[in-house]
């Protein structure tokens, strides 16, 4: 796990071990007209006096010393200091695991109500910005059926009904089966996320993943398909990936360790009781989080357990009774690699031997060491390798070259590669849904910052293109934008790319623009250049849009990366504070009409960034953000602490004690003019703890001298994913929308 998002347990290859709800979070943009500022609607505190309850709620503060370094009997890593370190917290009192204590309870309530108050003037300009988001999005709709077996699977989604609806209907048949309706598993709850949904081999059953807290943990059902009633649901408290094994007996899935690490990875007989489920798989270093995976074939189980630097894999032959799986190579450290099975091999993709951006191996399946490994793909050190997805007769290889992603074919006896072009310049392309193992076509998802996500089916033999389905967003005229990429010079030297999109024509004038930049720069991740109609309202207001591909992330491949973590980590808040100086220098924009927004490790970023250039920034927005580094990760019963100190260290050891403590946004915090700043979290975070944004402003209003508004708005009842209500999820991000258009002075009603 890490501080952004994907579903723990079912890993697609183990490296990256991402779902991809995070590039910009898909939650992270959107905005709308008569410019307006709150200071113009209403004075807050010209309303009520001092001690009021509209006044910013004040956190109380109490004596406590936080040791880093040696405390007996804890995991401090493996150098901790000793003598320790002792720092005042007087905050660190509001932490409570549990998440009961009503003192806490009852100030996040406080907190909400200030928020509520000061945002409610401008409730007609929210409520116009959630019809405007809704405008945008096609609420009756349906993805692209595909083949499985002898159906076809979809999903859909109805106008008014807040979830999805996984559905399927015979091959040749237009007669619609429910599957699995979401909205009505979320009658009653406050919170759903369901995360996998497996159809057994016969198409029987069905076994799908739900957490009811926004916790991250989840309860498996498994349903008979044809009576839809539940005929097992002896799983609890797992990480919900979930995959069938070759017949409709065994399941297997993964459970946490008490820090909600991946630890464990179990074989599930159906129908019978957890207690008999045999345990396939256990990791024990804390440095490390396990997965798994089935081939296309059916035929393996691929184990996995990885840490940031070093993996571990095992194949386990299905075919076979045996449930122990076989070692393919032994941990090294500095060591990654993943791998799947393609035409009776097993392929390799790892930085072994100093490939710092990976090469593509191959070894028989029955002599997976290293020591049998022959490489298939020259390395390239332009060229970074991700993973390979394999089917009977091809396979897909994806990678990134020149900040882009890109995807080449592997066929043939020699393992032929063919690249796939495409004509724009700035792309997005990923995996599709491909579930048939004997297949000549392959489908992929194709999109750029102005052309919205397609789905794309390729015939590999002949090369042709099917566009299967381009996601309808209305009231969108793709010719009235443009986008753009530059490069921007970091601090050291390096080139940074930035890309822009904007109303076409906007930027022909030299004064400067409202301006809305985001960034991330953490795990490797890549913001990649794709639709998102959520900035629609940005765009039309005629707000230039930019996105930072700062150090951190993985757009210019590995060493991006590595040269923004441990004792590099300040590259990502100096990279993307060059971004921001470009902006103002170019006259795109200006300090005074600039806003900046980041989510969970981006939150990190502003943080750090508010405190190093405050007279930078007009406002800002910090989406769960992770800014109590120094406490967090000092802390090993936290869950992410202990897999994440190969990320940015461990503050316990005299190696990264000052440096970590030289950037942490909670304790940086200075007298300053800070810019306006929404703060937003979930009580049932599980990645980014709900105490930590709370400290933060309750230092940050501390120490703050200018009038910018200091709030934050907690969700009592979701984690850190926000809302699993997609309706809700629209009104979240339309409040969101309205402070930071509000701060832009482009607000507006239409």
């Amino acid at each position: 796990m890490m501080r952004t998002g994907f579903i723990s347990g079912s890993i697609i290859h183990w490296r990256r071990r991402i779902l991809q709800k995070t590039a910009m979070d898909n939650r992270a943009m959107i905005a709308t007209g008569a410019a307006v500022g709150i200071a113009a609607v209403i004075t807050a505190r010209a309303l009520t006096g001092a001690g009021s309850q509209f006044e910013p709620p004040i956190l109380d503060k109490r004596e406590h010393q936080v040791a880093f370094g040696y405390v007996e009997d804890e995991n401090r890593g493996e150098n901790p200091m000793n003598p320790p370190i002792f720092r005042e917290d007087p905050y660190f009192w509001v932490r409570d695991d549990t998440r009961k204590n009503k003192e806490v309870i009852k100030h996040l309530e406080k907190e909400n109500a200030y928020t509520d108050f000061k945002m409610k003037p401008l409730k007609k300009y929210t409520e116009s910005l959630y019809k405007e988001l809704l405008s945008h999005v096609q609420e009756t709709d349906s993805s692209v059926p595909y083949k499985h077996g002898p159906y076809e699977y979809y999903t859909k989604t109805v106008e008014g009904s807040s979830y999805k609806i996984h559905c399927r209907r015979e091959l040749g048949s237009e007669k619609e089966e429910i599957i699995l309706d979401e909205n009505v598993l979320a009658k009653g709850k406050k919170h759903c996320d369901v995360g996998a949904v497996e159809v057994s081999p016969s198409h029987q059953l069905l076994a799908y993943s739900v957490d009811s807290t926004g916790y991250e943990t989840y309860e498996v059902l498994i349903v008979n398909i044809g009576t839809g009633k539940v005929v097992d649901q002896a799983l609890t408290e797992t990480a919900g990936g979930l995959t069938w094994g070759r017949d409709d007996k065994h399941l297997y899935y993964s459970t946490f360790d008490q820090a909600h690490r991946v630890d464990k990875v179990w074989r599930h007989t159906q129908g019978d009781t957890k207690d008999n489920d045999i345990l396939l798989f256990e990791e024990d270093d804390e440095l490390f989080s396990a997965g798994f995976q089935k081939t296309r074939s059916e035929r393996f189980m691929l184990i996995g357990s990885q840490s940031s630097e070093t993996s571990e894999g095992y194949i386990l032959d299905l075919t076979k009774e045996s449930t122990e799986a076989e070692l393919i190579a032994k941990r090294e450290k500095g060591v990654l690699y993943d791998m799947n099975e393609y035409r009776g091999k097993l392929y390799i993709i790892t930085n072994k031997d100093d490939a710092k951006n990976f090469k593509l191996m191959s070894t028989n399946v029955d002599q997976p060491g290293p020591e049998n490994w022959k490489e298939v793909m020259p390395y390239d050190k332009d060229i970074k390798l991700d993973l390979l997805s394999s089917f009977k007769d091809f396979a897909v290889l994806y990678g990134r070259q020149g900040g882009f992603t890109q995807m080449w074919i592997v066929r043939g006896d020699d393992d032929a590669l063919t690249r796939v072009e495409f004509e724009e310049k700035a792309y997005t392309v990923a995996p599709g849904i491909n579930e048939e193992f004997e297949t000549t076509t392959y489908r992929f998802s194709y999109s750029s910052l102005t052309t919205p996500m397609q789905t794309i089916e390729m015939n590999v033999d002949s090369g042709e293109r099917k566009v299967l389905k381009e996601q309808p967003v209305p009231n969108f005229d793709r010719s009235s934008y443009e986008s753009d990429r530059i490069e921007v010079t970091a601090e050291d030297g390096t080139k940074v790319p930035m890309s822009l999109v904007y109303k076409k024509d906007l930027l022909n004038g030299n004064d400067p623009k409202p301006c809305y930049l985001y960034g991330y720069g953490s795990y490797e991740i890549s913001i990649d250049p794709f639709f998102n109609s959520k900035l629609l309202p940005f765009l039309d207001r005629d707000v230039v849009v930019a996105i930072a591909h700062i150090r951190g992330g993985g757009e210019m491949g590995r060493m991006h990366y590595e040269n923004a973590k441990y004792l590099k980590k300040k590259n990502t808040f100096t990279d993307f504070i060059a971004c921001a100086d470009e902006l103002v220098a170019k006259k795109i924009t200006a300090p005074d009409r600039l806003v900046i927004e980041g989510r969970s490790a981006g939150g990190l970023l502003i943080g750090a960034v508010i405190n190093m250039r405050p007279d930078l920034f007009h406002a800002a927005h910090a989406g769960v953000p992770f800014v109590d580094v120094m406490n967090t990760m000092s802390d090993a019963t936290i869950p992410l602490t202990t897999g994440e100190w190969e990320e940015w260290g461990n503050p316990n050891e005299e190696k990264y004690f000052d440096y970590m403590l030289s950037y942490s946004p909670y304790d940086n915090v200075q007298k300053a003019n800070y810019p306006a700043l929404l703060a937003t979290s979930g009580l049932w975070d599980p990645r980014v703890a709900y105490w930590e944004p709370t400290k933060w402003l309750a230092k940050l209003r501390e120490n703050n001298l200018s009038d910018g508004d200091i709030l934050l708005k907690m969700d009592l009842a979701s984690g850190h994913f926000s809302a699993s209500d997609r309706y809700k999820l629209y009104r979240e991000r339309a409040f969101e929308l309205t402070f930071l258009l509000d701060q832009l002075k482009v607000l507006r009603t239409d």
